[in-house]
């Protein structure tokens, strides 16, 4: 079987697949489960504070939600953003979750022919 694997910025043809570290580790992040449900309203709401976020994803635990929050930030998807003189934290996304509009547009449209 033939496949494509992914070797640094180039494609390379193999005689087996065999899937790219940098797409196993995007799917590792998007595939988290409620990752993808706060990106979307990140996208649509720009900032949000976090009872805000909690309140939009009604079954996420605010104990999920906060370690999801921060594995986003560490990957650099989610900006977790403070106020000085006040007690005031929202999140919001980053040029790099931002670029993830397109790839959210095409699981709706996914989600709406299939599901």
């Amino acid at each position: 079987m033939r496949g494509i694997c992914m070797d640094q910025a180039t494609m390379e043809r193999s005689d087996t697949f065999c899937l790219c570290p940098r797409f196993s580790h995007t799917f590792s992040i998007l595939g988290k489960k409620w990752n993808g449900l706060i990106i979307e309203v990140l996208l649509h709401e720009e900032s949000q504070r976090f009872k805000d976020l909690a309140s939009s994803i009604d079954r996420c635990s605010d104990r999920v939600l906060c370690e999801r929050l921060k594995e986003l930030e560490q990957e650099g998807i989610v900006s977790r953003n403070t106020y000085p003189g006040e007690s005031r934290v929202d999140y919001s996304l980053t040029e790099q979750g931002k670029d993830l509009a397109p790839v959210m547009a095409a699981v709706h449209n996914w989600s709406d022919k299939w599901c």
